[in-house]
């Protein structure tokens, strides 16, 4: 996941999702009333193996490996908060949202002009219809690639053009994003 992507989710989300294995399993048993049939059947791992996970006894206890630490960790993420995420994406894509990020700017632009990519920090307030579209661009599968190039061409219009008020012409290139935060409402 790229720094786009986990700001978005960042954004979507109010309280953290559990950080222990051990506490995203227990989620993941609580989501599923308590059945580690059902869990082992949305990790693709036997019932078995999730009774060693989750067992009191600390003999009989076994630790998931890494590849099943992160089949938890993604459907803990797919089960997070869903109410919650889909009325504060609808928020973003009704009001727009507060977008910071700290990467690499260049400008291809008319001749005289400075076209060294240099790093910056820029906060800005984008409008509804790019939250839309980098909705719809990751729920298409779109990479991390294109919802760079949907923000490069927002910023461009609003932080660098203001709005459409100087800098015409002007091409914004956004790179080696460093971190990138979405403030929703």
């Amino acid at each position: 996941m790229g720094q786009i992507d986990e700001g978005l989710e960042r954004a979507l989300r109010t309280r953290p999702i559990p950080s222990s294995t051990t506490a995203r399993l227990r989620f993941l048993l609580a989501a599923h009333q308590g059945s580690t049939g059902r869990v082992a059947a949305a990790l693709g791992v036997s019932q078995r193996t999730v009774q060693r996970w989750v067992t009191k006894k600390s003999g009989a206890r076994r630790l998931p490996g890494p590849l099943q630490v992160r089949a938890i960790e993604e459907a803990v993420l797919a089960r997070w908060q869903p109410r919650v995420r889909a009325r504060r994406r609808a928020q973003a894509e009704a009001d727009g949202f507060v977008f910071h990020t700290r990467a690499r700017f260049g400008f291809a632009a008319p001749a005289g002009s400075s076209d060294d990519p240099r790093v910056r920090w820029i906060t800005q307030d984008l409008p509804g219809e790019v939250a839309r579209e980098l909705f719809a661009a990751r729920d298409a599968g779109a990479g991390e690639q294109q919802r760079t190039v949907i923000l490069a061409r927002a910023l461009g219009h609003a932080y660098f053009r203001e709005w459409g008020r100087r800098a015409h012409g002007l091409h914004v290139v956004f790179s080696d994003v460093e971190c990138a935060d979405f403030s929703i409402g």
